[in-house]
């Protein structure tokens, strides 16, 4: 996925809660592996693929959400809504670059990225690659659904 994280956060924060607190949680969720781009760029010169990053590895996840989930329910239980949002929207992020993107899925078993649909790298131009291969009409039915779902709301539907 290239652009279609903030709007499959905003979708399932809205299916979780109309709460605009788990839906800003859960939009962060959302994006937030991918603020891995800023090492990619600015400090790794894209040596390679991000998602071999930490941020993109299931496993590491689970690491985090089992530290904090307890911690959220002794300290901040009225804030565990907030983090599931945000937990679950990770999980969705993973399991979308996992449709082309390639994820570590048995780390630390192994370092191999696996992904369901391989787009070829026809253009030097990563983004060129994606933009008119099926998998992006994906990223613009997450859109289409996030606007329509937004549109509803204002409507009062």
């Amino acid at each position: 996925m290239i652009t279609a994280h903030a709007p499959a956060g905003y979708i399932t924060g809205k299916v979780l809660s109309n709460d605009p607190k788990i839906i800003r949680g859960a939009v962060l969720g959302g994006i937030f592996p991918d603020f891995d781009l800023v090492w990619f760029y600015l400090i790794d010169d894209r040596a390679f693929h991000h998602h071999h990053y930490l941020v993109h590895v299931p496993f590491f996840w689970l690491v985090c959400a089992s530290v904090c989930f307890p911690l959220c329910f002794v300290y901040f239980s009225k804030q565990l809504r907030i983090l599931s949002a945000f937990f679950a929207c990770v999980a969705v992020h993973i399991a979308l670059d996992g449709i082309a993107g390639g994820i570590k899925w048995l780390w630390p078993l192994s370092n191999t990225l696996f992904d369901i649909v391989n787009v070829a790298p026809v253009y030097k131009n990563w983004i060129l690659n994606f933009v008119p291969h099926q998998v992006f009409l994906l990223e613009l039915l997450i859109w289409v659904a996030a606007l329509v779902i937004y549109m509803r709301q204002r409507a009062g539907f």
